[in-house]
This record gives structure tokens, sequence and C-alpha cells, in this order.
């Protein structure tokens, strides 16, 4: 249940790009990506920062330490360049085109699962005040999951819009919104968000 939005708050959209949605998921992503571009138009118009976050894993600290060597993410510099060039041909790093990403928007890499760690997030959203923010993307479980932790460890609202948002496994879905989500902020529809948007104080 919502019970706020704040005056200042962010949308933050984690990982809606070619790479990570084209995977089967749990829910319609095209319910799930319609959903976040009403937020994102909303946010706009109502002189919100809308921060669009795309995740690139090849050369992540994480992978880097990883002993085993067929997580797919290869470790010497050459292969990784390589392996790189063909994900951008392949449009891996798209975001999907009915976010209708804006000049205005910020845009952020992560190589983590959280879009904190050695990104510019955490001092973008201190430089502009803001105090809440709401999440959406894919998937539930790790990119969505991953930034509310963070998020919540520096003392952040966090509203999840829970229609806006899917994982590849239902069950993995289904423990971030009834068992983590409720502990560290507030859950709703994006039609929730929406109306509490429209009430938040100017």
């Amino acid at each position: 249940m919502i019970t706020r939005i704040d005056k200042n708050t962010a949308l933050v959209l984690i990982d809606l790009q070619t790479g990570i949605f084209s995977r089967q998921t749990a829910h319609p992503v095209k319910d799930v990506i319609h959903n976040a571009a009403q937020l994102a138009a909303a946010f706009r118009k109502a002189g919100l920062p809308v921060i669009v976050v795309n995740v690139n894993p090849i050369g992540s600290p994480a992978m880097l330490v990883r002993a085993d060597v067929n997580n797919g993410l290869p470790k010497d510099p050459a292969a990784q360049q390589q392996q790189l060039e063909a994900m951008k041909a392949g449009g891996f790093f798209d975001i999907a085109p009915e976010i209708n990403v804006q000049p205005e928007d910020i845009r952020i890499t992560k190589g983590t699962w959280s879009a904190f760690p050695n990104t510019p997030l955490l001092g973008i959203l201190r430089e502009r005040n803001i105090t809440n923010i709401v999440l959406a993307g894919v998937s539930t479980s790790i990119g969505v999951e991953g930034t509310a932790r963070s998020a919540n460890e520096n003392g952040f609202n966090i509203t999840f819009a829970t229609d806006a948002m899917t994982d590849t496994q239902l069950a993995c879905h289904e423990n971030s919104l009834h068992y983590i989500f409720p502990r560290i902020g507030e859950t709703g529809t994006t039609a929730d968000i929406l109306h509490h948007l429209n009430l938040r104080e100017k």
C-alpha cells in the first residue's frame, strides 16, 4: 500500500534493455514496459527526474573474481572488447523504445545488480535533494531488489511499481514482492503511484 510520494521523488527504471527483457519472463514484458512508460511520461510532466539504468556486466569486478569459466563473460581484455562489440551490434544495451528516453533523462550504466556501486547515482540523487525513489524494471529479484537494498541503506524512501516489473522466475518475483519489498518500502500499482504523484506536496 502506498501512503505518499515525496515532493522530491525520482523514477528509476532498471535494465529495460533488449538484452534483458528479451529473455522469458514471468509476466508479459509488453505490459511491464507499457506501465514503466506511463510512469516515465508522468514524471517528466511533473518535472521530476527519470533515471534510466542499463547494465553492462563485461569487466565488472564481480565477474572478474568468479572462479568458474562457464559464466559466459570473458576475463581477457581482448575477449571482453570483442564480446562488448558483439553485444552492441546485437542491440543488447538498447532501451525499449516505448520508454521514449528524452535528452533530460539521466542515463546510468551499472556493472552489478545494484545501480549504486561505482556509478554516479547516489551523488545525482543527493544533489537534487531526492528523498524518494520509485523503482521499476527487470529483473525484480536482481536489478530492482539489488538497487532497492542499496537505496534503503542510503536512507531513501522507496516505492515499488509492482506491475512495472517482472522476473525470469515467478517464485523469485513473488518472494521480492511479498517478503523483501514490504520491509524496505511501499508497494503499489502504476495507477496507485500516478494517483499519489498528483497528490504530493508541490
